[in-house]
C-alpha cells in the first residue's frame, strides 16, 4: 500500500468513529430522562438565558399570551430546545408571582407595568425588558 492510501484509510475510520460516537450520544440523550416533570415547560428568560421550569397552565394566562406572541415575532417559531422569553428576569420572576397568586385585574401586561416597582426613567439597563415596542416596568 502506498503512503497515500493509508493515510485515505485512517481519515474514514477516523470518519466512522466519530460518526458512531454521534449516534451513540443521540441514542443516550432519547433514552435520559428529562429534567422537566410532566406537565411543566422549560423557559429561558432574558439576555443571559436565565431558565426557569414553569406549570403548562401558565401559558394560557393572558400575560403569557401576550410574552408568547412577542417571542414569536423575536425568535419565529423554528426554536429548538426551551422557549425564549424576550422579557428581563425581574420582570418575569414577578410575573411567575401574579400568576402563581392571581391578583384581581392584573391581565395585561400594562397592569403588571403599573405594579411593578423598578423605576425605568432611572436609566438601569438591567430593569429594562427586551420587549422592544413596549415597556414593561
Amino acid at each position: 500500500m502506498s503512503p497515500s492510501t493509508t493515510g485515505n484509510c485512517s481519515k474514514i475510520r477516523r470518519i466512522v468513529r466519530v460518526r458512531q460516537m454521534l449516534l451513540r450520544w443521540r441514542r443516550n440523550a432519547r433514552l435520559a430522562a428529562s429534567d422537566v416533570p410532566a406537565g411543566h415547560v422549560a423557559v429561558c428568560v432574558g439576555p443571559s438565558r436565565r431558565r426557569f421550569i414553569v406549570r403548562a397552565n401558565y401559558l394560557n394566562h393572558p400575560i403569557f399570551k401576550t410574552l408568547l406572541a412577542k417571542a414569536e415575532e423575536e425568535y419565529g417559531f423554528c426554536n429548538h430546545g426551551p422557549l425564549a422569553i424576550p422579557c428581563d428576569e425581574s420582570l418575569f420572576e414577578e410575573l411567575l408571582r401574579v400568576v402563581d397568586r392571581p391578583v384581581p385585574g392584573l391581565y395585561t401586561l400594562e397592569d403588571l407595568r403599573r405594579r411593578c416597582h423598578v423605576d425605568v426613567s432611572s436609566g438601569n439597563s438591567e430593569s429594562w425588558p427586551l420587549l422592544r415596542d413596549e415597556l414593561i416596568c
